[in-house]
C-alpha cells in the first residue's frame, strides 16, 4: 500500500502484533487496507457530463469567431464543420474531464461526503462478513478498516464485544490510528490500536484451554 509507505516489515510487525494480542483472549482482531472503497465511476461520469455541457453552453457565445476562424482554415468551409467542431471538442472536454476526475484528490472534491462515507462502511461491513469476523464463536471479532481515498478509518466489532465495550472507547482507538496518520506514524499507532483492543477483549473473553486462533492474523491488503 504505498500511500500509507506500508512495507512487508511494517505488515509483518503489524501481523506479530496481531498474533500477541490475541495470545490472551478468545477473541479475533482483523486489520484490512483498501486504497479506495469503491470506484465512483459514476460520480466521474456525471461530473464529466455536467463539464462537457458547461463548455458547450460557454462555446455557444463564440460561434461567429470560430466560423471565422474555420473559414480560414478550411478553402471549401461549409456551415456542417462547426457542428462537427463543437461535438468533437465536447466530447475531448468530456474525455479530458474525466480522465482527471479520476485523481484520487479530485475524486475527493466530487463525490459527496456522505456517499465516501457510505461506501466505507459498505466496504469495511463486507470484509467484516467474508474474512469470517461475524462468524466467530463468541461473537468477539474486531475489524480495523482503513480506506485511503475517503481517509476514513472504521472499527467494527461483533455483538459479543461491542455489547460490552461502550462505541466512545472504540472511536478513541479510531482517533488514535487517525492522529497516527497525521503524525506520519501510522504504523506505531495502529499497532498501539490493536495492542489496546487484546487488552479490551482479554478483559471481558479471557483465554481459555483448547483455544483456537479461528481468522488468519496477516494483515490484508484489498481491492475495491
Amino acid at each position: 500500500m504505498a500511500k500509507f509507505k506500508l512495507t512487508q516489515k511494517h505488515i509483518d510487525r503489524l501481523s506479530e502484533t496481531v498474533k500477541k494480542a490475541e495470545s490472551k483472549t478468545t477473541g479475533e482482531i482483523a486489520t484490512a487496507f483498501i486504497k479506495e472503497s469503491d470506484e465512483y465511476s459514476l460520480w466521474e461520469l456525471y461530473f464529466s457530463l455536467i463539464c462537457g455541457f458547461v463548455y458547450f453552453i460557454i462555446m455557444m457565445f463564440f460561434v461567429s469567431p470560430i466560423e471565422s476562424w474555420l473559414s480560414t482554415m478550411f478553402w471549401n468551409y461549409d456551415v456542417s464543420y462547426i457542428v462537427l467542431f463543437y461535438g468533437f471538442s465536447t466530447f475531448l472536454v468530456i474525455g479530458i474531464v474525466y480522465f482527471i476526475a479520476s485523481i484520487t484528490l479530485i475524486e475527493r472534491l466530487i463525490v459527496p461526503n456522505r456517499v465516501l462515507k457510505e461506501k466505507v462502511e459498505n466496504r469495511a461491513m463486507r470484509h467484516f462478513i467474508e474474512a469470517g469476523v461475524h462468524n466467530t464463536k463468541d461473537s468477539t471479532g474486531i475489524l480495523i478498516f482503513i480506506s485511503y481515498l475517503e481517509k476514513r478509518v472504521l472499527l467494527l466489532a461483533d455483538s459479543g464485544i461491542s455489547a460490552k465495550i461502550p462505541q466512545k472507547k472504540w472511536q478513541e482507538i479510531v482517533q488514535h490510528i487517525i492522529d497516527g496518520i497525521h503524525a506520519g506514524k501510522m504504523v506505531d499507532h495502529l499497532a498501539e490500536a490493536i495492542e489496546e483492543c487484546g487488552v479490551l477483549l482479554a478483559e471481558h473473553f479471557p483465554i481459555k484451554p483448547g483455544t483456537v486462533n479461528e481468522l488468519d492474523n496477516e494483515i490484508a491488503i484489498l481491492e475495491t
